[in-house]
């Protein structure tokens, strides 16, 4: 269920002295491979030779070498603030191993972070989460529920759809996708991160069921994965004498 969750607060809060930028990782890579990527580059052996690696770049791009292999490379290439290491991970990037997707996207971001830091002489922070997100706004998997487990009528989705754009469109949000269910509404949408995400689906559902009151006031909504249908019935079958 929703619970206080202002982003950009506890960014602002984690990051009180920080002079930089801030930047969110847009594509949607599942979030243990971007923990697994992450814990890797800690284990990274920081007295490497940039020159080495440098020198036996085009290893990556060999058939053969095992995936684990690449992986490191992947890893040590990123680490180094080198355009010739980015355009190294962005040719591979380009036509990745099939395991190795979301692990050269990782890389790549990575590196030009590092590459932009050095160039502008300014610090960056990468956001990410497992649902990726755009510019400066996060995307979120959002569903809301209808009560006492009725079907929703033509009329209340519509009345859903409306507030929805009306209220996302004032944050300066994006909505990516509504679908409607019998008795939910599962939508996928974009939230700048200096939007307080309880106030605004409190409100959000506040105002539809002024006409009708038809919605419970909880709604799931997570940034780690998008809601498949299954999963927001078996949250209302273990919850449903929660709802409200």
């Amino acid at each position: 269920m929703a619970s206080e969750e202002n982003i950009y607060k506890k960014i602002q809060d984690l990051f009180a002295d920080f002079k930089g930028n801030l930047n969110i990782m847009e594509d949607q890579i599942d979030f243990d491979v971007q923990s697994e990527y992450f814990n890797y580059t800690k284990t990274i052996d920081k007295k490497l030779d940039p020159e080495d690696i440098i020198r036996n770049k085009e290893d990556i791009f060999r058939q053969h070498l095992p995936e684990e292999d690449k992986k490191c490379m992947l890893v040590q290439l990123a680490s180094i603030a080198s355009v010739e290491a980015f355009r190294t991970i962005e040719r591979f990037a380009s036509d990745p191993d099939h395991n190795l997707q979301d692990w050269a996207k990782l890389a790549l971001k990575e590196s030009k972070l590092l590459l932009e830091s050095k160039i502008l002489d300014e610090n960056q922070i990468l956001i990410s989460t497992g649902l990726g997100g755009k510019g400066l706004k996060l995307r979120y998997s959002v569903a809301f529920i209808a009560k006492n487990n009725q079907s929703l009528s033509d009329l209340q989705k519509r009345i859903i759809r409306d507030e929805l754009f009306f209220a996302i469109k004032r944050c300066k949000g994006e909505i990516e996708e509504i679908k409607m269910h019998r008795n939910i509404a599962a939508i996928t949408l974009l939230i700048p991160i200096n939007v307080s995400l309880q106030n605004l689906f409190d409100n959000i559902i506040s105002e539809i069921n002024q006409l009708g009151n038809f919605l419970y006031r909880n709604y799931l909504i997570t940034n780690v994965k998008i809601l498949t249908l299954d999963e927001i019935r078996e949250f209302i079958s273990v919850h449903h004498n929660q709802l409200k």
